[in-house]
């Protein structure tokens, strides 16, 4: 018999503390809701922050919400009941817009860095080279290079067939724990998906590194006011690029196993990170913050 329904592992606890994740969880979603709202609706309406750098910050604060959203509000949901299920079409979306807003976000972060080498390497042609085509094709670019990757994985999962175990060790559809429990052999599946992640993701950080280590060589060239107000845009981009990748390439190394510390860092991608970016770009900048 096929499956229709998997049965989602929540943050174990008492009723009393699961009130308390649903409070908590609850008050960090709406904060990043609104706090990358605010930053998205600022970029809009502010002109001083027309801007290439700012247009690609709107931009991340948008995906961000959208993040947060494809499996937080679930799983808030799913603290208030005791039978915490899913629908197979529910879990197969949750899988889609995972792997479209995480694709999109990481070249976003390489557009970022880019935009970064333009300003600090090139900037005497820094307005003409980040032209406002040039920012529309960027984010352009990376939703669709996200959308391609989510159908790829896609393909790969909504047709193995499910018909035993539907018990998936997260609190949403994460696509290794999910082929786990396909009736069959699924090691070519396996193979392609992470050949597949990999590749998106080894892409994106190469991308990055080499951004940066050619950003960091030209900021010894420059004079230390110019290297000091770089260094801290810098230190903000790559600590941002920290958080995201960080905990995907934990989970990714070990895809099908199952570490206790994978929920956590699950939760710390899909939950914090979509606030801590704003908020680390944001803190330290005045003229957003002027904006405001």
């Amino acid at each position: 018999m096929a499956v229709t329904e998997f049965e989602l592992h929540s943050l174990s606890g008492s009723r009393e503390l699961q009130l308390f994740y649903f409070a908590f969880f609850t008050l960090f979603y709406l904060s990043t809701v609104l706090g990358n709202l605010l930053i998205v609706l600022t970029v809009i309406f502010e002109p001083a922050l027309y801007t290439p750098m700012y247009f690609l910050l709107g931009n991340l604060s948008f995906i961000d919400v959208c993040l947060s959203s494809f499996a937080t509000p679930k799983m808030i949901a799913d603290f208030l009941v005791e039978c915490k299920t899913i629908s197979f079409e529910g879990c197969m979306a949750q899988i889609f817009f995972l792997n479209v807003f995480g694709g999109a976000e990481m070249k976003v972060l390489v557009a970022m860095a880019y935009d970064r080498y333009v300003a600090i390497c090139r900037p005497l042609h820094y307005v003409t080279i980040m032209s406002v085509r040039k920012c529309t094709s960027l984010m352009a670019g990376s939703w669709l290079l996200g959308f391609l990757h989510s159908v790829s994985q896609l393909v790969f999962t909504v047709n193995l067939p499910f018909c035993g175990p539907n018990k998936v060790d997260s609190f949403f559809c994460n696509l290794p724990l999910v082929i786990k429990l396909a009736c069959t052999d699924t090691f070519t599946v396996e193979v392609l998906m992470l050949s597949d992640s990999g590749l998106m993701a080894m892409s994106s950080f190469v991308l990055l590194l080499v951004s940066y280590t050619v950003i960091l060589v030209t900021m010894r060239r420059h004079s230390l006011a110019g290297m000091a107000k770089a260094r801290a845009t810098l230190t903000a981009h790559i600590t941002v690029v920290t958080l995201f990748f960080g905990p995907c390439i934990f989970i990714y190394a070990w895809p099908f196993s199952n570490l206790p510390v994978d929920n956590v860092l699950s939760i710390f991608y899909t939950v914090f990170t979509p606030l801590l970016n704003p908020l680390i770009y944001t803190l330290r900048n005045k003229e957003v913050i002027s904006a405001m």
